[in-house]
């Protein structure tokens, strides 16, 4: 059957009745579409009647809901297709009530069970209607039956999303598999274990170490705090069966390339198939528009005339049907493909640039978390799933960084059809020494699964290893690894302060920043994080009081002002030194942690909506130009004066006598502290450093900015007017706006400087120089670009 619209698929979908569940019902969705193609929102597993079990189940009593909360149902948990890339149209959905147990670690299958949960939300989520901590002196067990369908035939699959970490799982008493990883799709071949009639049963057994471990495992702590979240453990995606052939297609590869404008197929089999052949064809819409056949394990082509090009601005997908064999031993699958290309290329003035399909785009989005307060690792629905994604969207972003967490499968199938760029990390690992060698090999092992598992969304721009240094590790040899593994993507060898001159960009976070790192001749400069401005809002909150942010607001205004200044103090860095792309944190509040965009519940976007779609859409036309005014020390040395004895109160005044204070090149600080260009040695808590300038006759100035690296508090003085102070620390070079009196104090002639850092712990720095930032519309031509930049939402 060829893919249909969505609305026609609804209307065509309808359901194969299974056998009677003994824990509630569950049913097996057939679907007169094939439910991979792009209309694949069609394929749920609809609801039977519910049992008196079932509707007595409600959720633990959280912290927090979600408005989605009142719509999961045990009857119908996340009923969606869960697998939208190799769909088949005969499935059963395990979701629903299960037995659970927790018991020590050592012990056997229980004979009795502690009560139900609601699978396949974790058991420390108030969803799963458990809500209790396990730990890892503890194993969590589950239990349910089920029952066949009597039509289906050939071999019967089992699969779990996403277990959380060590699972063994056994049918009818029988082990038929034991897998670890925490992110990896789970699949058994359950068919000789299973009886020929009657009710079959599930046990599952789940031992999970968390932040005890030294597994890949995100944010997980087994006690929360400031960035770290709630411990996960168990069954958190779906879990479903499928009959297939005896010979089946296993996976797909499919690898677009629009320069010579071909769809490459590699198509895996499990199973004897020695003499078939593969077949597939492609589709836009119900339109046929090319076909091609291989062998199994072998690549072939499909040619894709005049395609139409995924971009943010214009998702197009196209719709794939493969099978392999003829007749009742045949097995068909559908899928969907985009074509699109993520590369790097030089723009017009020289600059490496992340590039989308040939062009340069530049890539703003948030760090996405992926979590829920009521559903933790989980989404309550699939609603509330692309309801994320449809806010970034709206709020004027084009890609969002998944941060130490993968998604299920259906997440990127809505970032594909909705159009959002995504860099997908790989979840971390913190570990308290050298990582040892079974640790890599598992790292290493899961890695490859994320790539296996979701390298054919054309939402997945880059990969990114490894984040700001935790369990780094080898990151040549991983960053190379994984360029080898999958060419068509970009490499970020590490996000965050751990670069080790690798992959295809260099990447910094800054806190609250912005800054950039200088674009390299074969990388291209990203932020991969910056911002972190946090507002807690009450009624919307994980805890009433303790709440924290990188910097913290009162009123959803002024959090509006600081995000809009800051996207101001963001564009310039575009032209100069040439930054690539950048990260905000975060799409929401995480527990304690309040840098959200939106409240953890979804149930507020806390700053005005219309003003940060416009700061962000405003990132896409023509960033000014910085002209420098006064040099910082970065590129140069510039002398100052300086002590680090507490000097007289008139100290920053313009007619100070500082000549029994010592002299030096800029910047101060220690060499060790990042960004830090320390030409004069300085380790203690306090410093004064002062200096002249001369402002020219006929200097016009449109909007004067202090660019200054601080680490940590500091005042600054122009004239002896305080024209600006900043507070904690920069990673790199920022700017400040002057004060409206300091702006007014500076004059053509001699001008005299004088800044205060104090420092607390940890690194320390500071350097300062004055820069005018000049409208692009407004500076002379010779300084302007000659091609206006790419704008893709």
């Amino acid at each position: 059957m060829e893919p249909q619209s969505i609305r026609d698929a609804v209307g065509a979908s309808r359901v194969a009745r299974a056998a009677p569940w003994e824990n509630g019902p569950v049913t097996a969705h057939r679907a007169a579409l094939a439910c991979g193609s792009v209309a694949l929102v069609a394929c749920v597993a609809l609801p039977l009647a519910r049992t008196q079990a079932q509707t007595r189940w409600t959720p633990a009593a959280g912290p927090l809901l979600t408005r989605w909360a009142k719509d999961v149902l045990p009857d119908r948990v996340l009923p969606e297709y869960p697998r939208p890339q190799l769909a088949r149209r005969d499935w059963l959905n395990l979701n629903g009530l299960w037995e659970y147990a927790i018991r020590p670690r050592d012990e056997g299958k229980p004979a009795a069970f502690d009560g139900q949960i609601l699978v396949p939300f974790p058991v420390e989520s108030a969803l799963s209607g458990v809500m209790k901590p396990v730990g890892e002196a503890n194993r969590l067990w589950y239990r349910r039956t089920f029952a066949v369908p009597r039509t289906w035939r050939g071999r019967t699959l089992l699969h779990f999303g996403a277990i959380d970490w060590d699972a063994t799982v056994w049918v009818n008493g029988r082990q038929v598999g034991a897998h670890r990883g925490g992110y990896s799709e789970i699949t058994f071949d359950i068919s000789s274990a299973l009886t020929a009639e009657g009710m079959q049963e599930i046990v599952v057994s789940v031992w999970d170490p968390a932040d005890a471990g030294t597994q890949p495992r995100g944010k997980q702590v087994n006690r929360p705090r400031g960035i770290w979240y709630t411990s996960v453990t168990g069954i958190w995606q779906t879990v479903w069966m499928e009959p297939v052939p005896v010979a089946a297609l296993d996976a797909l590869e499919l690898v677009p390339d629009i320069d010579t404008g071909v769809l490459r197929i590699t198509a895996a089999v499990a199973g004897s198939a020695a003499s078939a052949r593969v077949e597939a064809v492609a589709f836009e819409g119900v339109r046929e528009i090319g076909k091609g056949s291989g062998r199994p394990g072998e690549p072939f082509t499909i040619a894709i005339p005049n395609a139409k090009l995924w971009s943010p601005d214009s998702p197009t997908l196209y719709n794939l049907k493969v099978s392999l064999g003829a007749g009742d031993a045949a097995d068909q699958v559908t899928s969907y493909f985009a074509m699109r290309k993520s590369s790097m290329c030089r723009d017009s003035g020289g600059i490496q640039r992340l590039c989308l399909n040939n062009a340069p785009l530049f890539q703003v989005g948030p760090l996405d978390q992926g979590w829920w307060p009521d559903g933790l690792y989980t989404a309550p629905t699939d609603a509330a799933l692309r309801y994320d994604i449809e806010v970034t969207k709206r709020l004027g972003f084009n890609m969002a960084r998944k941060h130490v967490k993968v998604e299920p499968d259906r997440w990127y199938y809505w970032a594909d059809t909705l159009g959002l760029l995504v860099w997908q990390d790989m979840p971390s690992t913190v570990l308290r020494g050298e990582r040892a060698l079974d640790s890599a090999q598992q790292f290493e092992h899961e890695l490859k699964s994320l790539i296996d598992n979701r390298r054919n969304h054309p939402s997945i721009v880059m990969w990114v290893p490894f984040n700001e240094g935790w369990g780094q590790y080898d990151t040549p040899r991983i960053a190379q690894w994984v360029k080898s593994y999958d060419p068509s993507r970009l490499v970020n060898n590490a996000s965050g302060w751990t670069d080790a001159k690798v992959g295809d960009v260099i990447d910094i976070h800054a806190y609250p920043g912005p800054s950039s790192p200088k674009p390299e001749a074969a990388r291209a400069a990203v932020l991969g994080e910056f911002g972190g401005l946090g507002l807690p809002l009450s009624g919307h909150t994980w805890q009433n009081e303790a709440n924290w942010g990188y910097r913290t607001f009162t009123t959803q205004s002024a959090l509006a002002d600081a995000y809009v200044a800051l996207l101001e103090r963001l564009h310039p860095l575009l032209r100069a030194p040439g930054l690539s792309a950048a990260i905000y944190t975060q799409t929401t509040d995480v527990e304690i942690e309040v840098n959200g965009l939106m409240t953890y519940d979804r149930a507020v976007i806390k700053a005005d909506e219309a003003r940060v779609r416009a700061a962000n859409l405003n990132l896409f036309t023509p960033p000014p130009v910085v002209k420098t005014l006064v040099p910082t020390s970065r590129d140069a040395a510039i002398d100052w004066r300086y002590t680090t004895v507490q000097p007289d109160a008139a100290w920053s005044q313009a007619a100070f006598n500082d000549r029994a204070w010592q002299s030096g090149p800029g910047g101060f600080g220690t060499r060790t502290t990042p960004g830090a260009v320390a030409r004069t040695e300085w380790n203690t808590a306090d410093i004064w450093i002062r200096r002249s300038f001369d402002l020219p006759a006929g200097v016009a100035m449109v909007n004067p900015q202090w660019l200054v690296h601080h680490d940590e508090d500091a005042e600054i003085y122009l004239n002896g007017i305080l024209a600006a102070k900043t507070s904690g620390y920069s990673d790199d070079y920022e700017m400040v706006p002057l004060s409206a009196e300091a702006r007014a104090a500076l004059k053509v002639g001699v001008n005299s400087l004088a800044i205060h850092c104090h420092q607390t712990t940890g690194g320390q720095y500071i350097d300062a120089g004055l820069v005018d930032v000049v409208p692009w519309a407004q500076a002379p031509s010779r300084l302007r670009e000659t091609r206006r930049p790419a704008r893709y939402r």
